[in-house]
């Protein structure tokens, strides 16, 4: 099998994102990150760069190639009491990647100083993130979900917890996972029914089962602590009876460490991600599943919460690296592989490189055009992260939290579906090639289709966006929105951005703020249904429309220049400028239409 490319992802975009498009060092500016500056934040890029490069990628065609298994032996459960057993054992390999992942403290890096963290800023740590993700994206996904787990327990936990759960993961010495999804329930949470019965002792006693729950087994780290979510008996129905709980893999029984009632019945064979299992577990088959509250009683959802909106950004980023490694390999590929000759040119002339070939150029301009408006987009959206939880003005918080909220589907969603097309059209460069094992394209592509699953479908993350997120405060997030596009059109323009490209982009947002008021009073007026048929097809317009915005802010940040870079930037802004967004008006005519062809289709039609 090929090596895959070294160049994981564009060091010189991420340096063009961070310093000139977002203005990172601004952020120093913030009482959080007034210890940082580029002094700190290249170190950290480059020392993820090489972990990316030189540990993670070695070893992604070995982790895809042998997945995790289930081990046929089964310790009777009075046995159980070996710190190191496990059900499923994973590629051997992940022992050291882990170590080297934790030495270098990537769990906690965005994390504050007091908790052990770097407290960089996570529009730093975004991008510093994206080079391990490129580099082998299941090896990273057990980091950023003790990340995750590690965050709801600094936010929501108490002191005892934190202690014994909370610093061991941000160390690297305990993994962490998210276990909301049942067998009967699937992504509908309302329906879970996993039990959590109190006890004198503070402890709760849980019983169910869960399925899909990543990194639940590997055998590599001293302990698993799973966030679960589950309803204390005699709890409300529906959402608003769930509440969260730490479940550990093991825990301590005086001087001893015992298993704690969790097994492992069940091992998805997935199309992709590979290297981390997805398994299916039970809890509390002996009653003796013992689990801590993790915030109020009833209010577990809601806490929940943070780690599944960081883990849709976490998607988002994977998703984009995992469009950017295969794409170089594209580029690559495409300058090596000598084949066919220029249009028009005697059949005695020499054979020339691929990417002298117009439609070849075509598909890799048009994957640079979806992976760096996706990185933009995902830089944007940590931005308003940032300054949601550290600025210190209240109006600033608030603005910034709303547009954080009302990008997040897109910023899921956008990189994983046109990722998708993305390491599609570089499997196709590479040809014949490209549908053989023998080169990764066809694993990157595998691997890509789980990100529009992962973390909410693609139409829940449109339910999201158009049943809550654009409608939230009377479109207030909207109206942010426009704030933001609006100023930097003029900016764009400015700094000597075609007009008509700008133009572009300002009708594209009129018509997508027109469609979200015609929805929206639809919506007011009862017909529910009639506003939400097409979310899909408004999350795909609004995408168009803010990936747009993003090429105009980063043609802006090289206009004037020359050189292959800057000029390689303005061709894919003007090419996705030209190509998409002439899609934005027949999709709002779409969903303000109330086309209704697949709403009044019956389920025995299919046939």
């Amino acid at each position: 099998m090929s090596v895959p490319s070294q160049k994981l992802v564009s060091d010189e975009l991420v340096n063009l994102l961070l310093y000139r498009v977002l203005d990172v060092e601004a952020l120093t500016a913030l009482p959080a990150f007034a210890d940082h500056g580029r002094d700190t934040f290249d170190p950290w890029l480059a020392t993820c760069r090489r972990l990316g490069g030189e540990v993670l990628a070695p070893t992604y065609a070995a982790m895809d190639a042998s997945p995790p298994t289930l081990e046929s032996r089964r310790t009777p459960w009075e046995e159980r009491d070996e710190r190191d057993e496990a059900s499923v054992r994973v590629h051997p390999e992940m022992a050291t990647v882990w170590e080297a992942l934790a030495k270098a403290g990537v769990v906690a890096a965005s994390r504050p100083f007091a908790v052990g963290g770097q407290q960089l800023p996570l529009t730093v740590a975004t991008f510093a993130t994206a080079y391990l993700m490129a580099g082998n994206l299941s090896a990273y996904g057990f980091a950023g979900l003790t990340a995750g787990a590690a965050h709801l327990i600094e936010a929501f936990g108490d002191e005892h917890l934190k202690e014994t759960y909370m610093r061991p993961m941000y160390e690297g010495r305990m993994t962490g996972t998210m276990a909301l999804t049942e067998p009967q329930a699937g992504s509908s949470l309302a329906d879970i029914v996993t039990s959590a019965r109190p006890t004198p002792e503070g402890h709760y006693l849980l019983r169910g089962a869960k399925i899909f729950i990543s990194g639940g087994d590997h055998g590599f780290a001293e302990n698993i602590v799973h966030l679960v979510l589950a309803r204390i008996e005699g709890a409300p129905p529906g959402t608003k009876g769930l509440s969260l709980f730490v479940v550990p893999k093991l825990r301590a029984d005086g001087d001893k460490v015992i298993a704690n009632d969790v097994t492992v019945t069940g091992l998805i064979h997935k199309i992709g991600w590979r290297g981390i299992p997805s398994l299916a577990l039970s809890f509390g088959d002996a009653d003796d599943c013992r689990g801590w509250l993790v915030g109020p009683p009833n209010a577990g959802l809601r806490c929940m919460f943070q780690m599944m909106n960081e883990a849709r950004i976490m998607i988002g980023v994977n998703a984009a690296a995992t469009a950017s490694v295969a794409y170089h390999a594209a580029v690559d590929y495409a300058r090596a592989r000598v084949q066919g000759r220029p249009l028009g040119a005697p059949p005695t002339a020499p054979p020339v490189p691929l990417i002298e070939h117009p439609d070849v150029r075509r598909m890799l301009l048009r994957q640079k055009a979806i992976v760096d408006a996706s990185f933009c987009l995902l830089g944007v959206t940590a931005r308003y992260a940032d300054l949601a939880e550290h600025s210190p003005d209240a109006l600033v918080r608030a603005r910034s939290q709303q547009l954080l909220d009302l990008l997040t589907p897109i910023a899921k969603t956008f990189p994983a579906e046109r990722g998708f097309e993305a390491n599609a059209l570089a499997l196709q460069v590479h040809g014949g090639y490209g549908y053989s094992s023998e080169y990764l394209p066809e694993a990157w592509l595998r691997d890509q289709k789980l990100n529009s699953i992962h973390e909410g479908t693609t139409g829940i993350q449109s339910l999201d966006l158009l049943g809550r997120k654009a409608m939230a405060g009377a479109g207030a997030a909207m109206l942010a929105l426009a704030e933001d596009v609006g100023h930097d059109c003029a900016s764009a323009e400015a700094a000597g951005v075609a007009k008509e490209r700008v133009l572009a982009v300002r009708a594209g947002l009129a018509q997508v703020l027109d469609l979200t008021r015609v929805l929206g009073e639809r919506g007011a007026g009862g017909d529910l249904e009639g506003m939400l048929a097409h979310a899909t097809d408004y999350l795909d317009a609004l995408g168009v429309v803010v990936t747009s915005w993003m090429w105009l802010k980063m043609e802006a940040a090289v206009v004037g220049r020359e050189d292959p870079f800057a000029r390689g930037m303005v061709q894919a802004s003007a090419y996705w400028l030209a190509t998409e967004l002439p899609r934005v008006e027949p999709l709002a005519r779409l969903c303000a239409s109330g086309e209704r062809s697949f709403v009044d289709c019956r389920g025995e039609w299919f046939l």
